[in-house]
């Protein structure tokens, strides 16, 4: 049970590479198809864990060599948790950035492309915030996290980098 038939060693570097293959193909995925998770997406994750399962650990079925694949993968998973929070770049190359889908109302078919987005998906993202359609949008963005956030044409819209600057340094306590 405790007795190991593969170095702990490799086991650790054989998950951190599973790992980071899984969170590149994800990312690669969409934002898209992270905030909308159907039955076939969630049974396609439960396939990939099982898939590289064998990958992580080898031929190793020891409880010792399961034990050392999950706290590589929860430490891991607490290093690029704590890059996107605090790191920029981190947060860039991890989580991703907003697509503007919606600009004073017209939508931008080019990043609707891109997302793999059709428009009455916005509309329907649009109407769930409780406005008609895109003409009363002044933007709708796609979030890293899959969601559109909506703001109306009425809104007070803050520009500026060292506005978003300031907000930051506020917020870690350096301001």
């Amino acid at each position: 049970m405790f007795r190991v038939g593969t170095p702990m060693w490799e086991i650790a570097l054989r998950t951190l590479a599973v790992y980071f293959v899984v969170v590149v193909g994800l990312r690669l995925f969409g934002k898209r198809q992270l905030g909308q998770m159907s039955i076939g997406d969630l049974v396609m994750i439960l396939l990939i864990a099982n898939a590289v399962q064998n990958a992580m650990v080898g031929p190793d079925t020891s409880l010792a060599g399961g034990l050392v694949a999950a706290v590589v993968l929860l430490v891991v998973n607490l290093v690029v948790v704590r890059s996107i929070t605090r790191s920029p770049l981190g947060e860039r190359i991890f989580a991703g950035e907003p697509t503007l889908l919606v600009k004073d109302g017209s939508y931008l078919e080019r990043n609707l492309r891109h997302e793999g987005l059709a428009r009455e998906e916005v509309d329907m993202a649009i109407r769930e915030h409780g406005f008609a359609d895109a003409s009363s949008v002044r933007v709708a963005y796609l979030e890293p996290d899959g969601t559109i956030s909506v703001v109306p044409m009425d809104a007070a819209v803050f520009r500026g980098r060292r506005k978003v600057k300031r907000i930051r340094q506020f917020k870690r306590g350096t301001g």
